[in-house]
This record gives C-alpha cells, sequence and structure tokens, in this order.
C-alpha cells in the first residue's frame, strides 16, 4: 500500500464534482470567500475556528434553502480528498468534535469533511436564530484504475439534537449525490429532518457531555472575568451575566437579540452600552408580560451595575469593559442556552462564581446549589406529573423547580396526544403550577434567569420572605378568561399539592422551619427535602413534633457523605412526606441506607468531569424511588442491610434517622462455624508442629 504522504489529494477534483452538482440543481450556492448572508458570514467569522483561533471558518461551499413555509435551512459542504476522511465517530457512534477532556478536537475538525461541517453548523446554531442546519462531508480518492470514488456523509445539526448532529440517509443508504436539495425534492428532505428523534438514552448521552462542556466554559469565563476585569464584584459579575443572556435571548417576530455590534462604547447620554443593554431587557421582559413591579424590580437590581460610569467608560482600545464582558459572556455560553439545554444552567454558574466569593465554609454551604440528579430525586419522591402544582420555599436558583418542571412536561408528553391541548397544557404548567420564593436579590435573579432559559416560568419566582407573615401563600399568574379571551391577572391561593425543598442550613432547625411553614400551607400532597441530618437527630425536634401533627414521615434517606463534594461536607438525608395526615405512632417508615449511590465524585479543577456513573447509579436512584413507593420487593442493586422498615415515635422528633438493626444474639450455625474453624485451625497447627519436629529430627 502506498504511503500516505505520497498519496495526492483529489480535493479539486471532488470540489468540481459537487460544484457542477450544484449548478445543474440551479442552486444559488456561494464558494469559500463567498458571501451568503451577513449574519451567517459573521457567525462564521466570530465562532473558533478550526486552529482555535477566532474566525477563518470558511466552508467549500455553502446556501441558504426555504422549505414551502418560508422556514430557512443553512447548507454547509466540506471537501477532503483522501479515502477515509468521511468521518471520524467517537465510541457512542456521535461525530467526534470533542476530546476526552471535553476540549475541541481540531484533529478531527480538520481531518474529516464531516467534523468540519458540523463545526460549521455549530456556529450557526450559536451565533444566528437558526435552529436547522444540514452539515454536509464529501471526500474520495482515485482507485487502481485512477477512477474518481467518493463518499458522502450527510447530517443533521440542530436545536434539538443539542448540535451533535444526525446522520442522514435515503431509502437506500448513504446519498450518492445532493439532488435532494433540488427544489423538488427539498420539502420532502425537510419532512424527513422533521420525523427524525433521538431516542431518550442518545439525548441523555449528548446532554451529558453538553454539561460538562458547560462547566469548563464556564470554569474559562470566570476565570477570565474575575484575573482581567477589575473593579466587578461578586454580585456585578452574577448581574453581567444574567444581564448579557436575557439580552441576547430574542423573541421570534417579537424582540431581536442584542448583538455585539450593537455595543458601541458611546458615551452618549442614554446611548451608552449599559443603556442599551437594560433597554433590551426591559423590552424582552414586556414581550413576556412580566408583571410591571416584577420588570422593574430585576431592571433596577440590574441597572446599578449596568449603568455605573467606570464599565460603560470606553478604555485605551476605545471599548467599554462591559461590552468586553458582554462579548466574553455570549461567545462562550451563548450556544449552550440558544439550543435549548433543560440543565441547570444557572446552577452550574452560580456555583462556579461562587467558588471565588471569599465566604467562610459555614457562610459557603448556605450557598450549595442542588445537584440535577438529586433535585430530579426530590421531585419523584414528591410524586410530581402533570397535574401537580409545585413550590420550593428557599429556591436558589430554580433548580428544584426546573426538575419539577421538566417532570411535570415529560409526564404530560407521555399521556397527551392532542397537539393543541400539549401546548395549552404546557403553558398552564409554566405558567400557573409552579412557585418559587428566594429571599437574596442576586441568587432570585438567576433563579428569575434560570426560569427564562427553561421555557419561561419566571412568572412565579417571587423575591420575597417566604416565612414572612405578610407571604399567605398569594400568588399572580395570567391566564384568559374562561370565554377565551383577553388575559387577565388572576391573584389566588397556591393550590400546593408538592413541596421540593434544599435549605439554609443554618437557618433554625437546620432548615426545618421552612418545611413546617410551607406544610402547615398545603392541604395535602406530598413533600421531599434534602437537609443536614442532624435535623433528625435533635437539632430540629421542636420544628419535628409540629410537623408530625399533620404530616406522615414516609421515608428518611441517608444520602452520601460527599454529595457536595468541594462545596460541603455535611452528612444529608432526604425526608419524604405525605402532607395533611397526622404521623401516627404505629405508621411505617422506610429506612434507607444511601450512602454508596453509585456515583464516584471528584474534586479536580482540571478533571473533565468530576462526578461519573461508577456503578449503575442512574439505576439506584430510580431503586430508591421506587423503595419508598412500593417497598422492599422492588430491591434489587441495594442489599437488604439497606432497607429498614420502623417505626418513629411522633411525641420524640429526634428518632428519624434510624438504621436497620443487627442482631448479636449467636444461632446454632454461627457455633457450628465456630467450632468448625477453631477444630481446623487446631488441625492446621498439630500438622505445622509436626513438619518442625520431623525437620529438627532430620526426618
Amino acid at each position: 500500500m502506498a504511503n500516505r504522504k505520497t498519496v495526492q489529494s483529489v480535493e479539486p477534483q471532488i470540489a468540481d464534482m459537487v460544484n457542477s452538482w450544484l449548478r445543474a440543481y440551479k442552486l444559488d450556492y456561494k464558494l469559500q470567500q463567498e458571501s451568503l448572508t451577513t449574519e451567517i458570514d459573521t457567525a462564521l467569522d466570530n465562532y473558533f475556528s478550526k486552529n482555535g483561533g477566532t474566525g477563518g471558518n470558511i466552508p467549500d461551499a455553502k446556501l441558504l434553502l426555504k422549505d414551502n413555509r418560508g422556514n430557512g435551512y443553512p447548507i454547509l459542504i466540506e471537501y477532503k480528498g483522501y479515502k477515509g476522511k468521511l468521518v471520524k465517530l467517537n465510541a457512542k457512534g456521535q461525530v467526534e468534535n470533542k476530546t476526552g477532556k471535553n476540549e475541541p478536537n481540531f484533529k478531527n475538525i480538520n481531518s474529516y469533511a464531516v467534523n468540519g461541517a458540523v463545526h460549521y453548523a455549530n456556529a450557526i446554531l450559536h451565533y444566528t436564530g437558526y435552529t436547522d442546519v444540514i452539515a454536509i462531508g464529501v471526500t474520495g480518492y482515485k482507485d487502481d484504475r485512477e477512477d474518481l470514488q467518493y463518499e458522502i456523509g450527510v447530517y443533521y445539526v440542530s436545536k434539538s439534537n443539542l448540535g451533535a448532529g444526525q446522520e442522514i440517509l435515503c431509502e437506500g443508504g448513504k446519498y450518492t449525490d445532493l439532488s435532494f436539495l433540488k427544489a423538488e425534492h427539498f420539502d420532502r428532505f425537510v419532512q424527513q429532518l422533521e420525523s427524525m428523534q433521538l431516542t431518550p438514552e442518545e439525548l441523555a448521552q449528548i446532554r451529558e457531555a453538553r454539561e460538562q462542556e458547560i462547566s469548563a466554559s464556564l470554569v474559562k469565563l470566570n476565570n477570565d472575568i474575575y484575573k482581567n476585569e477589575k473593579g466587578l464584584g461578586e454580585n456585578d459579575r452574577v448581574y453581567l451575566v444574567a444581564a448579557s443572556i436575557i439580552a441576547t435571548l430574542g423573541i421570534p417576530g417579537k424582540v431581536s437579540p442584542l448583538e455585539k455590534d450593537d455595543l458601541t462604547s458611546s458615551l452618549e447620554a442614554e446611548e451608552r452600552d449599559g443603556d442599551k443593554i437594560i433597554r433590551e431587557i426591559r423590552t424582552f421582559l414586556d414581550a413576556k408580560n412580566v408583571p410591571p413591579q416584577k420588570r422593574d424590580l430585576i431592571v433596577r437590581t440590574l441597572s446599578n451595575t449596568l449603568l455605573n460610569d467606570n464599565i460603560n467608560k470606553p478604555g485605551s482600545s476605545g471599548e467599554s469593559q462591559l461590552k468586553r464582558v458582554f462579548c466574553k459572556i455570549y461567545d462562550d455560553l451563548g450556544i449552550y442556552y440558544k439550543i435549548g439545554l433543560t440543565t441547570d444552567f444557572t446552577g452550574k454558574l452560580f456555583n462556579e462564581m461562587y467558588n471565588w466569593l471569599g465566604f467562610t465554609q459555614d457562610k459557603l454551604n448556605d450557598v450549595v446549589l442542588t445537584p440535577s440528579y438529586v433535585a430530579t430525586l426530590l421531585v419523584k419522591l414528591a410524586r410530581v406529573d402533570r397535574n401537580s402544582y409545585v413550590w420550593d420555599f428557599a429556591t436558589g436558583s430554580a433548580g428544584l423547580l426546573v426538575a419539577a418542571m421538566n417532570e411535570m412536561l415529560n409526564d404530560l408528553k407521555r399521556n397527551e396526544t392532542s397537539p393543541d391541548e400539549l401546548q395549552r397544557k404546557s403553558a398552564k404548567i409554566k405558567a400557573e403550577q409552579l412557585l418559587g420564593l428566594e429571599i437574596l436579590p442576586n441568587i432570585y435573579m438567576l433563579a428569575v434567569l434560570n426560569m427564562i432559559l427553561m421555557g419561561d416560568g419566571s412568572s412565579n419566582i417571587l423575591n420575597d420572605d417566604s416565612l414572612s407573615n405578610d407571604f399567605d401563600g398569594t400568588y399572580r399568574y395570567k391566564a384568559k378568561d374562561e370565554d377565551g379571551g383577553r388575559e387577565q391577572i388572576h391573584e389566588e391561593k397556591f393550590p400546593a399539592t408538592a413541596f421540593v425543598l434544599n435549605p439554609p442550613y443554618s437557618a433554625p432547625g437546620n432548615g426545618m422551619n421552612f418545611v413546617e411553614r410551607a406544610l402547615s400551607m398545603m392541604q395535602s400532597g406530598y413533600a421531599a427535602i434534602v437537609i443536614q441530618n442532624s435535623a433528625g437527630s435533635g437539632k430540629a425536634a421542636d420544628y419535628n413534633r409540629r410537623i408530625l401533627k399533620h404530616s406522615t414521615l414516609l421515608a428518611s434517606i441517608k444520602m452520601p457523605i460527599d454529595l457536595f463534594i468541594g462545596k460541603s461536607s455535611v452528612q444529608t438525608n432526604v425526608y419524604v412526606f405525605r402532607v395533611g395526615e397526622a404521623h401516627q405512632a404505629d405508621d411505617v417508615v422506610r429506612f434507607i441506607d444511601f450512602s454508596y449511590d453509585g456515583y464516584t465524585r471528584t474534586n479536580r479543577k482540571k478533571a473533565s468531569s468530576n462526578l461519573r456513573d461508577t456503578d449503575h447509579a442512574k439505576e439506584r436512584y430510580q431503586e430508591v424511588v421506587d423503595l419508598v413507593r412500593y417497598g422492599k420487593e422492588k430491591l434489587h442493586f441495594l442489599n437488604e442491610s439497606d432497607f429498614y422498615e420502623g417505626h418513629i415515635d411522633p411525641k420524640n422528633g429526634c428518632d428519624w434517622n434510624q438504621t436497620a438493626p443487627i442482631d448479636t444474639r449467636p444461632t446454632l450455625d454461627d457455633f457450628k462455624k465456630t467450632v468448625s474453624d477453631y477444630l481446623a485451625w487446631e488441625v492446621s497447627t498439630l500438622l505445622k508442629n509436626q513438619d518442625k519436629e520431623d525437620d529438627r529430627l532430620g526426618k
């Protein structure tokens, strides 16, 4: 076989062949340096290049096609000229544009046609309003008879597959030309795209990888701002990120997203960069129908940072600090919220930013947010479904409410077949069935941002004290009149049926004061909280006794000691309640030792992932949910010694952390084994002594 270095690339022939097809199809395609649209050109120029720098993203061919409904689809084509250089996939069959450390794999992006095209497609997702892009790779070689052989890879890169890409096949397998782009075939091709769906498992794998990328991007961003942007306090950083993201979201047909070029570092009154961002945020919130009082609170809070003279003043480069930071945020984070990740995005952001704060360890423990998989556990334990009304009295960045909203929407999709009803009920869930309260303004801002990003359940995130007598459970929401007419503001008591909580542990009773308050305001339903376990063994006895007068403790789950590794090292338990029924002495409580959950955690700053599923962790978490609800017959991965059904004294309040009793009385089998072991030892000793005696006598 010829050495690779002696093989000449046939890329010019490949380019000539495919470009001749495009001409024959009468398509308005553009080559390398030619302009397609200003928006797409700018996106390719702004995105990091195939070599890691900025710009220089030049597809070999590109075009923009529209279907019969007017929807635009950018088409990006990359050519290569060697055999085997069509696409490089990872072990999971996905386009491998990331290394094991979740960094760009520039070697693959440069060397393989599809990988390069998918890279360009992600630039479009990141910097434009297009949500569906076609990435095409073509490569080839000369066979022994000097005939040109070629192969084509067609991939769908979209918001729906989180930018990872899915291969598109025709009925016979891989495409042999690009005639599907012809006007008479394109609508049928689009119909095929719309029918393509990843399995939940495939989507979960991509989402997990994307979440790891988010963490790495947040570390990079925060390092950059902390080290290079002087004069910005911790609250300023939080507010700048929240403001920048809201300003760049946009609403199709209503609000154009703010672009980097819109900020000109002007000192003209009302035209400073901060003025422009504030105007964009106000317009966005108005279009979202956020109540004026809440809108004004958000704008007022953000204005303290955005309208500061120093941050708007042009520096030696002529660029304001605000524009510089805005551009960094947009460049580093834009792709993640544009592709619609249903993850606690701002939770990750919040935790990363608080790594820089100079709090004491005790104070730091109070701002630790719930990992997404623990949030999902609490939501399932609280039996959240599409009809639930869920509230959280110390909502943080709203991670628990995000998990609840996702669970409600998933349950809805499983049970609703009417598209109209699915749309109506989804809107109702987001607008009416979630309520979160957060007293700290900077954290409240993140909660609002998080719910906006996750589909806008933000209307019922309140900057309020859930323990205050002024809060009586009343909330406001917008809904149409019964006759389907105009939307009206409704104000009524929140009909909570599910309560989830990760409270500040420095609060009275380690935070059980929040639990008592919330459960006393509910008529029925379920509650699940994760809390320092000393709350169940003495620190909150008074609160616990009062809670048991109106709610039943169903389960006590001991969680891993390293659950909040890097943030806190306290032992936590999850307590599950049925609300509205006083606990009776004979009620069975299920005690579960879940200190080993199947996850391996590390606290290494440079690790690609500090959380790895090493022993069926996902299955173990579902098993805990099933054990709480159904009992011992659901034991599989957990041992019998990890599960115990017992009782508590409702008048005690200190006996919530029980473990399975160990029977220390010896049985007949124990006696037999002991005798057997002793006799075996005696025989072994006698034989050894005999051998030594024989050696001494020279036998």
